[in-house]
């Protein structure tokens, strides 16, 4: 008699067991996609049109880092864009090209060059 219960109680710990652990995987899940879609959100879709200018990200900056070295090289003019994100470059002098994973790559922006504007002082009169 003593075995039957001991068996019966055997049988109720591991059901409990196996519970506990399906709401593991739940939660863990849940948190995944949760996880995942945070993520997602904080990735921008960049569109690059043929002709523009983009700046490159240097991974190689990551040996030597510095401070205040910008990590990023170029400009480079965009030659070709691939479907699959590939965007094919051209390097400044216009007929080597290579190709590079768009999320390496960002905007270029022209320098803002304010127009130079004259003024002429006059001298204070004298009264």
């Amino acid at each position: 008699m003593d075995l039957i219960k001991a068996g019966e109680k055997r049988f109720l710990d591991l059901n409990e067991m196996e519970e506990l652990r399906n709401n593991a995987y739940i939660n863990s899940k849940v948190a995944k996609q949760r996880m995942k879609k945070w993520h997602d959100q904080l990735i921008s879709n960049k569109e690059f049109q043929e002709g523009r200018r983009v700046l490159l990200y240097d991974t190689r900056l990551h040996i030597f880092p510095g401070k205040l070295k910008s990590r990023w090289i170029g400009p480079f003019i965009i030659h070709r864009v691939y479907s699959n994100g590939v965007v094919e470059l051209l390097n400044s002098n216009g007929k080597d090209s290579f190709r590079i994973n768009g999320y390496r790559l960002k905007p270029f922006m022209e320098p803002f060059k304010p127009e130079k504007e004259e003024i002429n002082l006059l001298e204070p009169q004298k009264a």
